[in-house]
């Protein structure tokens, strides 16, 4: 049924296991080549870590499955060095609207300040970003081996053994880590004897992916009992390759296998059209959804991310976004601890940091699922209630959930924050994701965002570069120097250059206001762009203190999220 798309077999060679008959070990090994299994490889090559990547298949995503890449996965594939092909490719919106029945209730904007580099949503069908993030993990050295299948697992002595199988045949490998991205079925989580906690949803959903030519405008569209589906959701997105995806709430009842039959899904899709528009179908399908994670995301040396640790119904866009966020807080941590500069236990804080994220983003996700699937008469009522108070008070729009869309979590409560010991407004807590803004660096235009990320990072704002005091310029030399470096960010309200720290200039006075920054305001930047903490003046102790916490290289370091 693909019309727009052309799929590519990777190429299989005869692993050097089989040939040789050695068991090798490799410092990482990752299982699954989806999203989050090859951004974690990706960020692994940045690192400078080798990793091994295995794949059961040899082509990448069959249909479009994952479609909207919320603001913040694509800052993290920025930083991964595969952004601007997703978005030479994808359709950028901000926009979304909501109806009930007839009438449009309500309208948002996920991106109501201009001065950002990217928007608030991107849609791309997911073999794309699977096909752009294979070509960048080539690139950046990642080996990767088609049709390989791990079948077996097992733990022993600081290390992983699996058993792989290929085409020639079996071969055994030993990894010093596991990464686990083998997504929502994950064999290895049940060769592990580990399972998914949480609740599935009774109802059924259909996926038409659909080709026309249409002057909608690409913003999402969704509807609550439209006349075109009566007593039903159906939402609307716009891919690329002028596709457009198109969800129909079925109801538990329906048989999928006559739901996605070809005379069942147009009559469906002409009925919404309202007109004579010619389409074709790309892709169908029925699913249900889940709403489940894993207790811990780490068993050891195994180490889980995306869909194989967690799995959120589709609607807010929470499924591959997470993944890639997984990853994101993942891998400078394993770095650290692989070169012995931080101890075991900062992997563990991987897991509580993004069990945190994952319980926020299945709350949002089943009160979305639960608002657009109401289970009673009473629920209904209220819903319908809601959705027409909508339309005329803004309160009521609060309560309108349409799919709750994807945003990264504030890691508040992490045990790597040091906490405020100065006053400040703003969002820019100790473990909120950093906000972006326009700078220039020299004669560039550049972006706050691309400064960031891979390596500790202190930020320090000031009026003119000139007049910063050598002893601050001292502290900045001492942190650079440090067993783990602390990289000096110049943010100053007036141009200037300095011998040993990159100075942007704060274009129109957006990331001093974000960050409600002073003469002197200094902030500590974890590796994966979220902030660790933040004075008003710089002290070399406090840093170096902040940087231990940070790092979990101080004693005792108790605590984790809730």
């Amino acid at each position: 049924m693909q019309k727009t798309y052309t799929y590519s077999k990777f190429q299989y060679t005869t692993p050097e296991e089989i040939n040789s008959g050695a068991v090798r070990r490799y410092p990482v090994v990752i299982i699954g080549a989806g999203p989050a299994g090859l951004a974690a490889a990706i960020d692994c090559r940045l690192q400078n870590i080798p990793v091994l990547l295995l794949d059961d298949d040899d082509t990448v995503s069959v249909g479009s499955r994952g479609l909207c890449y919320a603001k913040r996965a694509i800052e993290v594939l920025d930083r991964l060095g595969c952004g601007d092909p997703i978005m030479a490719k994808g359709v950028s919106w901000n926009v979304g609207r909501t109806f009930f029945r007839n009438d449009e209730v309500f309208s948002f904007n996920l991106q109501p300040e201009d001065d950002q580099k990217r928007p608030g949503m991107v849609n791309l069908q997911q073999y794309y970003l699977e096909e752009y993030l294979v070509q960048r993990a080539v690139s950046a050295g990642v080996t990767l081996r088609w049709k390989n299948k791990a079948v077996s697992v097992q733990q022993q002595d600081g290390s992983v053994t699996l058993q792989v199988e290929t085409p020639d045949g079996m071969y055994q490998i030993e990894a010093d880590w596991l990464i686990v991205a083998d997504g929502a079925r994950s064999p290895i989580r049940n060769m592990l004897g580990l399972e998914t906690e949480g609740k599935i949803f009774m109802d059924r959903f259909l996926i038409a992916d659909v080709v026309m030519k249409a002057d909608f405008p690409a913003e999402r569209w969704f509807w609550f009992d439209p006349p075109f589906h009566p007593n039903q959701s159906v939402l609307l997105h716009r891919e690329a390759d002028n596709v457009w995806r198109i969800d129909f709430q079925l109801g538990w009842d329906a048989d999928p296998d006559e739901e996605r039959k070809p005379e069942n899904v147009i009559p469906r899709i002409k009925a919404m059209l309202g007109d004579e528009r010619e389409f074709e179908l790309e892709w169908v399908s029925v699913y249900t959804f889940q709403c489940r994670r894993m207790k811990s995301f780490r068993h050891g040396k195994c180490l889980f991310v995306g869909d194989a640790a967690h799995q959120v119904s589709p609607f807010g866009a929470r499924g591959a976004n997470s993944g890639l966020q997984d990853t994101d807080n993942l891998v400078w941590k394993l770095k650290l601890v692989m070169d012995g500069k931080a101890p075991d236990q900062l992997l563990d804080t991987y897991s509580h940091e993004r069990c945190f994220a994952a319980d926020e983003n299945l709350m949002n996700s089943t009160r979305s699922t639960d608002f657009i699937t109401p289970k009673s008469t009473a629920s209904k009522t209220f819903r319908n209630a809601v959705l027409k108070l909508a339309e005329k008070h803004a309160f009521a729009r609060k309560l309108v959930n349409s799919g709750r869309l994807s945003v990264p979590a504030f890691l508040t409560e992490s045990c790597l924050n040091t906490p405020d010991t100065d006053q400040f407004t703003g969002d820019m807590v100790p473990g909120a994701p950093m906000d972006d803004g326009p700078v220039k660096i020299g004669q560039q235009d550049g972006w706050l965002i691309d400064q960031l990320g891979n390596r500790f990072q202190g930020l320090y704002f000031c009026v003119d570069p000139a007049a910063i005091p050598d002893s601050v310029l001292a502290q900045f030399a001492v942190l650079a120097q440090g067993e783990l470096p602390i990289e000096a960010l110049v943010i100053a309200a007036k141009p200037g250059q300095l011998a040993h720290a990159k100075v942007m200039l704060d274009a129109n006075g957006m990331i001093a206001r974000h960050y409600d920054a002073q003469d002197g305001t200094y902030y500590l930047a974890r590796p994966d762009q979220h902030v660790a903490a933040r004075w008003r003046a710089l002290d070399l102790a406090r840093v170096q203190q902040a940087l231990a916490r940070a790092t979990c290289n101080l004693q005792p370091v108790t605590g984790e999220l809730s």
